[in-house]
């Protein structure tokens, strides 16, 4: 980060030529003796943008304006360093969806906002100075670029005790964080990793030395911007790769052993290119060429070629951090890429497959190919390899970036087999883990989750702290009656202050929203919901929650006006039309309900829910399709026993006794506390006749000791009734 001048332009940049065509608009940088500008030219006429700063450098230049209320926004012309071009900034950059559909960045969203996006990784010491009532920074820094504080800490008192100290004498404290030596390996990574890394900031207060995930969340292969098997699609920063590399899981390997503290290489030299890997692998250095099959001063003879090959994103440069070897056959499999043909641009993944299964009598690839397909799979829902995936995430040797993304995608799955893994997974060794077990558990109000979620609000690290506490506000409070709350009311305010930490991403208050509902507060909620939704206008989920708040709050025409504004701007929005059918079924309008239901699941046909209220809709006219929605939505969500329930319901009114009692037993089996099914199943034997089953039916719900008071004195009437038969 530098100010832009006219001698940074001269010295730096050349003239662009044709204006570059983004959309309706044409844009030109245009350099002088004053300055820099980019001239856009469109249907509104013209505009000029001053340039005042210039990002990057080692591959690229990116440019800033001030824009209004005090932000300052990437430009849409960007620099080419090596190939001395002017290029489109938002034609580079695409988003990558899980969909596999691609989306350019509009250049003035807040994604490409430097207060709110690039926030404090290109400038020491900054603050934003964030106003949300009026929606403005004022944004300072003490020194463009990083500068010696950001690792060493605060140099007041460091300087205070050098000039004090006698010449020629070093004081015994310098009073600094020294880092490198001084520092763990762990500590030098999350040192460096505060900024190269992919992450949810939860705090400000992060400094050198202190935990990584104390401070940050990781994203991880849940998003569509890594491949399945953890190579780098989009723009990702390099610590989720790091992780994964098997010289850093070893422990003996930091930052810090290849790259000075100024981010620097060390083995540039060629003579030196793989020391590297010392001393390690020194039988191998010694005899690279045995080993990497490649002629000695030939690219291909070095470590880092086959280890930390080199991809390209938005015209920048990266290595692949995870120094895996090469993978052709997952190039084959899911497109991702390998070493091999990086260099070999002429050949196959195929020609490349072939020769390292040659070269290498073990089968290094499987492994790779196993959990990168496990990765495929979960994220399109398909659940057919479910048990592997629940076995992976508790293997010994599973990986904890695979383990995660996981954990992650399986809150898509409703399947109550993963509850034991997930569980289970509080306990992992990983805080990576534990946390995105505790997020996952959010969805299973049970006493057992309830209870293992209290016991990770004491865990030792602030992640997974915070994200126990998350999922406990939507357990229901009688589940934690008699508890001692105090280590979850602790990290319920971490993960408040969490939120106040960024108040302008509009996650922070979509989240603080959902915290709200799920407390049962709308007021509150829908002053957070529609603060995210003014933070970017174009996110659906903050809107529909808006609708949801105002229904809490019976202000139903006012929810609905909400999700006509939600289904103008996406009309293929599966929860906006499946809560417009919930608000048409309130309204008792139940023709323009179905319809909306309907809407919903042609477009998410796993949207149990939708599928449930749509089988009550139906029930009183139309009974037997009814009862396939009703079947639909008991498959779909397996861990929701009132699904099976009212699937059992409709089965008995249709006179399909036997299914019934067959949905009913097995529901029982996987929800034992669930009262009702028992109340159903014992009523249902006692209209057959069955007087033996219906007692140990109601004997059985005696025994869950979960009925009220008054419940239980109407099963106790029951069996004394029974008992006389």
């Amino acid at each position: 980060m530098q100010p832009f001048t006219p001698e940074f332009a001269r010295s730096y940049l050349t003239p662009q030529g044709e204006a570059l065509a983004v959309g309706k608009y044409r844009y030109r940088a245009e350099l002088s003796d004053r300055g820099g500008e980019v001239l856009e030219t469109g249907p509104d006429g013209e505009k000029r943008y001053r340039i005042e700063h210039a990002l990057g450098g080692k591959n690229v230049y990116y440019f800033l304006t001030p824009r209004e209320k005090g932000r300052l926004q990437v430009l849409p012309v960007a620099y080419d360093v090596r190939k001395k071009e002017w290029f489109d900034t938002t034609g580079s950059m695409i988003r990558h969806f899980a969909a596999g559909t691609e989306q350019p960045i509009e250049w003035k969203n807040w994604r490409l906002t430097f207060n709110t996006a690039c926030y404090g990784c290109h400038v020491s010491q900054l603050s934003t100075n964030y106003d949300h009532g009026t929606d403005t920074y004022k944004t300072v820094w003490r020194e463009p670029g990083i500068n010696c504080e950001t690792c060493h800490g605060p140099a007041d008192e460091h300087i205070r005790v050098c000039l004090a100290a006698p010449k020629g004498t070093v004081p015994r404290d310098l009073k600094m964080t020294r880092g490198g030596r001084s520092f763990s390996k762990e500590q030098n990574n999350a040192t460096c990793s505060s900024c190269h890394a992919k992450s949810v900031v939860m705090t400000s207060s992060f400094k050198p030395g202190d935990r990584f995930f104390d401070h940050f969340d990781l994203v991880t292969l849940e998003s569509a911007d890594f491949y399945p098997d953890g190579r780098d699609l989009g723009e990702n920063y390099t610590y989720t790769s790091w992780i994964m590399s098997p010289c850093v899981k070893s422990g003996k390997l930091d930052c810090l052993h290849c790259h000075t503290s100024s981010g620097r290489y060390k083995f540039k030299a060629a003579e030196k290119a793989n020391d590297a890997c010392l001393p390690c692998h020194e039988a191998r250095v010694k005899d690279a060429t045995a080993h990497t099959r490649h002629k000695a001063d030939t690219p291909g003879n070095a470590c880092i070629s086959c280890h930390m090959p080199t991809t390209e994103f938005a015209r920048m440069n990266r290595t692949d951090h995870s120094m895996l070897p090469p993978t052709p056959a997952a190039t084959m499999a899911f497109k991702s890429p390998n070493a091999c043909n990086l260099c070999h641009k002429d050949q196959t993944p195929e020609w490349a497959d072939q020769w390292v299964r040659k070269w290498r009598a073990r089968d290094y690839q499987a492994p790779v190919l196993l959990r990168a397909g496990l990765i495929a799979e979960a994220r399109t829902r398909d659940w057919r390899r479910l048990p592997e995936m629940l076995a992976y995430v508790e293997s010994k040797d599973r990986d904890e970036v695979f383990a995660t993304s996981l954990l992650r995608l399986l809150g898509a799955c409703n399947d109550d087999r993963k509850w034991p893994t997930v569980v289970n997974a509080l306990a992992d060794p990983s805080p990576l883990v534990r946390s995105a077990a505790a997020e996952a558990l959010a969805v299973n109000p049970s006493q057992e989750v309830a209870e293992s979620l209290l016991r990770a609000t004491a865990d030792d690290c602030r992640l997974v702290r915070i994200r126990s506490a998350t999922a406990l506000s939507a357990v229901p409070a009688v589940l934690l009656k008699d508890r001692d709350l105090s280590t979850l009311r602790s990290a319920t305010e971490e993960y408040l202050e969490s939120l106040r930490t960024r108040p302008d991403q509009w996650t922070s208050h979509y989240n603080l929203g959902n915290y709200y509902l799920n407390r049962g507060q709308p007021r509150l909620a829908l002053a957070a919901f529609e603060n995210a939704s003014t933070l970017d206008p174009e996110q659906i989920v903050p809107i529909v929650n808006v609708s949801i708040a105002l229904a809490r709050l019976g202000e139903l025409g006012k929810a609905e006006e909400t999700l006509s504004r939600a289904l103008r701007i996406d009309p293929k929005s599966a929860p906006a039309h499946f809560n417009m059918g919930l608000l048409k079924a309130e309204q008792k309008d139940l023709l323009s309900a179905e319809k909306e239901l309907r809407a919903a699941l042609g477009i998410d046909p796993m949207l149990a829910e939708a599928a449930y209220n749509l089988s009550i809709i139906l029930a009183k006219d139309r009974p037997d399709e009814a009862l396939i929605w009703a079947r639909k939505a008991a498959e779909n969500r397996p861990d929701d026993p009132k699904y099976a329930y009212t699937l059992a319901f409709y089965e008995q009114q249709r006179g399909n006794t036997a299914d019934a009692v067959k949905v009913l037993e097995d529901l029982i089996r996987r929800h034992p506390s669930y009262v009702n099914a028992y109340v159903l199943l014992g009523d249902m034997y006692e209209k057959q006749g069955r007087t033996k089953e219906a007692v140990n039916a109601y004997q059985r719900v005696l025994a869950t000791g979960g009925l009220s008071p008054r419940d239980r004195l109407f099963i106790e009437a029951k069996l004394k009734k029974l008992s006389l038969q």
